[in-house]
């Protein structure tokens, strides 16, 4: 009997890290491609000039915070559209793919007049250089139509995963990464005869890309098998489903405005201590989003698999997948930590830089180690097993007292009171995430994320 129930737990292992590796894999890839079209946006700005790269990475900071509502929408909707996949409820899955759909498009919508109309008064919130807004108010009136396309593509990558289709945005990332770096070589450094548009270049390049994924996606939804929107299910509306909706999203989207506009505040901060400091902020930020795409990726996995388990009443398994998490987590993070450490003293070759910029990237690199660590375990746990079934509350309490009530006061106090070093502000601006790891445990244990959240269709209409 021993021996049988090893087999049992030997073959569960392998079906788990063969689906985890099936969604995981494709899209840490997607986060991976994805990043890599800001770190070559970065790449070549920093060859250009270091007021392109600072202006530009202050610039993007509307387009992060639109992220962020978007994100808690596809986050939260994806919460349900797991668990009713799982139950094989195909109709609810595409009437709630509507909903979000909708979500996605008006948040969109909002921040593409943000950038068309008011841009010089986003960046002067930023920066008081008058160089880097006038390069970023020019950025901004030229990205702004690429936010109406990303919002919809991060609803179609949703489903794709959904579908075990993962596979094919890493098909459309490898494509428009390719796309961009050619654009971005042309119109940022005018080769062949065009005009030489530096940050704007980099502004026209990512319009294009977002507009091609876009296209991609939809084509890819009409192939056969595929699940698409229809005028019914946009039409279709649930109070009660809606209400499932607003329970999941709205402490997602706290959670989500908690952390990033916390960490937008880190550009306000960065943008006050001078160009230097920017700069060097704006590429170690590139290189955390490098490095963390692993976990991103198995944080999404983890959201689907332990969802979709308890969308068919399997607790027992879900509670076990969630414990492998938690070790996956620890793990992954030691090696993110790792790499970064290892990385930094070759990353400033990469870049046209003052020697204290030089200077600031190493050291904010490496103190990024421990960074990283503490967040691959908070984005695999708590991003990831919690909201799988309802959990989302305390991702957005921890944030609010962490970044809120401790690291970002701090810094805002030794940047504008007690005018502390650069490095001293960027390390407190940065504690959050190592605060919030001893109390992740104790959350854990509760099992308050062991639900079931879906309704009969009854219930639904």
């Amino acid at each position: 009997m021993m021996m049988k129930a090893r087999i049992i737990l030997s073959a569960d292992k392998k079906d788990f890290y063969k689906e985890l590796f099936s969604l995981a894999i494709p899209i840490g890839m997607q986060n991976l491609l994805v990043a890599l079209i800001g770190a070559t946006d970065a790449l070549m700005l920093g060859r250009f000039s270091q007021d392109a790269v600072s202006a530009v990475s202050l610039a993007n900071q509307v387009v992060f915070i639109m992220n962020l509502f978007i994100g808690a929408a596809v986050g939260g909707g994806g919460v349900l559209l797991a668990q009713y996949w799982g139950k094989g409820d195909r109709t609810m899955v595409k009437n709630i793919f509507c909903t979000i759909l909708k979500w996605a498009f008006g948040i969109s919508l909002v921040f593409f007049a943000f950038a068309m109309f008011i841009p010089e008064t986003l960046m002067r919130i930023y920066t008081p250089e008058p160089e880097l807004i006038e390069i970023g108010t020019s950025y901004l009136r030229a990205v702004a139509f690429s936010y109406l396309f990303s919002g919809i593509t991060n609803c179609y990558y949703l489903m794709m995963k959904l579908e075990g289709k993962a596979v094919k945005s890493v098909y459309i990332s490898v494509v428009t990464l390719i796309t961009d770096m050619v654009i971005d070589l042309f119109l940022i450094y005018g080769l062949c005869g065009v005009p030489r548009l530096g940050a704007n270049g980099s502004a026209y390049s990512t319009v294009v890309v977002e507009l091609v994924a876009l296209v991609w996606c939809i084509t890819e939804s009409h192939k056969k098998g595929g699940l698409r929107p229809d005028l019914q299910g946009f039409k279709w509306f649930s109070k009660a489903i809606t209400k499932d909706m607003f329970k999941v999203s709205l402490p997602m989207l706290g959670s989500s405005l908690a952390w990033g506009l916390g960490f937008s505040l880190h550009s306000l901060i960065m943008g006050h201590l001078g160009s230097d400091a920017t700069a060097a902020a704006s590429i170690t930020s590139v290189a955390q989003e490098l490095i963390t795409c692993v976990c991103k990726g198995i944080s999404a996995g983890a959201g689907i698999m332990v969802g979709k388990l308890l969308g068919r009443n399997m607790f027992d398994k879900a509670r076990e997948y969630g414990k492998r998490f938690c070790y996956i987590s620890f793990w992954t993070g030691g090696i993110h930590m790792a790499l970064l450490c290892i990385l930094a003293p070759v990353v400033t070759i990469f870049f046209v830089l003052s020697e204290t910029a030089k200077q600031y990237l190493i050291m904010m690199l490496l103190f990024s180690g421990v960074y990283v660590f503490a967040y691959s375990i908070n984005t695999i746990v708590v991003c990831g097993v919690f909201p799988a079934g309802g959990d989302s509350r305390y991702d957005a309490i921890s944030v609010f007292f962490a970044s809120w009530c401790f690291a970002l006061p701090l810094a805002l106090l030794g940047t504008f009171v007690f005018d502390l070093p650069v490095m001293a502000v960027y390390i407190l601006m940065c504690a959050d995430e190592i605060v919030k790891l001893p109390f992740i445990l104790p959350r854990y244990r509760k099992y308050l994320w062991l639900k079931n959240l879906t309704r009969e269709e009854d219930a639904a209409a």
